[in-house]
């Protein structure tokens, strides 16, 4: 044979090889991956993270932790109209003397530049502060109230007397209604200046998107502190809001000129006392804020009647008579806090 030919020859062989071998079955292809026992489960991302005072949406858990600063703030007709107000997350407001109320207003989620005037301490914060593990600024109060505010297991103290390095006397008020605080420099000033912790997880309320049952609609709501602080709440359904007014005139905001509103309006019975700290020529009036009490919210145009329950160290929790949670509408929350005799005219 030539050499030619043989060459044609293996070839075609070749050819022939490759024609049958394609009659065969392929072959298996060995996959990197481990073989499949379960289908696989992608883990849910986390809910929204939200503010424990507002129930609002929170940027990250960083600033849901950071220490909620509860400010004693004046409401004598000397005081109006006060600063920062509207951007607290929590407003508690209680009888003091006179027939005068007091303010103390709970910081978190908003921290205004200025807040003010700042007053001295009195017995209700004996309960409201621990409550929020909040970090107390005010300007002193009488000997009992700094004897009790002495307990470093419940309050973290920045007394105006003993820190004065965040606060600030101004020039447009007259003594003793012209001290004003700056809440970022007392958060600093408390961490390195006195070791406080510069976060704490707090409970905070309760609060729900979810629609109401129907109940009693409530367009205005008078709160009677006393004849000199007549307070009343007007619904604006446009807004989702109440409107704030004292004594028939309405209660703005130095800063921002605009009326307070609050989304929720809660009304807490508690009991009321007088007693006479040791060496004082007056009696100082003392609200219990712990135990149970009668309470009436408000939001978004309506009207729940209830309980309220708190502990030394927990917010009240709002309960309607069947025993069911009352929550709250997301934003900002306003406590009216009375005697257990008082009455209050809704409409």
């Amino acid at each position: 044979m030539t050499r030619p030919r043989a060459i044609a020859c293996s070839i075609a062989a070749l050819l022939m090889l490759g024609a049958l071998g394609g009659c065969k079955a392929p072959t298996a292809i060995r996959s990197a991956w481990p073989p499949a026992t379960s289908e696989r489960v992608v883990p849910r991302p986390a809910g929204t993270l939200r503010w424990p005072l507002t129930g609002e949406p929170a940027p990250s858990a960083e600033a849901v932790t950071a220490r909620v600063v509860s400010v004693k703030i004046e409401n004598a007709p000397g005081a109006r109209p006060q600063t920062g107000l509207d951007r607290a997350d929590i407003v508690y407001e209680v009888m003091a003397e006179g027939g005068i109320t007091r303010f103390n207003a709970l910081f978190q989620s908003d921290i205004p530049a200025t807040v003010g005037p700042v007053r001295s301490a009195r017995p209700p914060d004996f309960w409201i502060v621990p409550q929020y593990h909040a970090i107390f600024a005010h300007c002193g109060g009488d000997s009992a109230v700094r004897a009790h505010l002495k307990d470093r297991s419940l309050y973290d103290d920045m007394d105006q007397f003993f820190n004065p390095g965040p606060y600030k006397r101004v020039t447009y008020k007259s003594a003793p209604h012209n001290l004003y605080l700056s809440i970022s420099k007392l958060r600093t000033a408390a961490v390195k200046n006195r070791g406080y912790a510069a976060t704490a997880t707090v409970k905070g309320l309760t609060f729900t998107k979810s629609p109401l049952p129907a109940v009693p609609t409530a367009s205005s709501i008078t709160v009677p502190f006393s004849s000199p602080n007549r307070v009343k709440w007007a619904y604006d359904a446009s807004s989702n809001v109440y409107a704030r007014s004292i004594n028939g005139v309405k209660h703005v905001d130095r800063v921002s000129k605009k009326q307070y509103t609050a989304r929720n309006v809660v009304v807490l019975w508690a009991v009321e006392k007088h007693y006479a700290p040791a060496g004082a020529k007056s009696q100082v009036l003392s609200i219990a804020l712990t135990g149970t009490g009668r309470a009436t919210i408000f939001r978004d145009g309506q009207r729940f009647d209830g309980t309220w329950t708190a502990t030394q160290t927990s917010p009240p929790e709002l309960r309607d008579q069947a025993g069911k949670v009352i929550g709250l509408a997301e934003g900002n929350t306003w406590f009216q806090v009375i005697a257990s005799n008082q009455k209050i005219t809704v409409k």
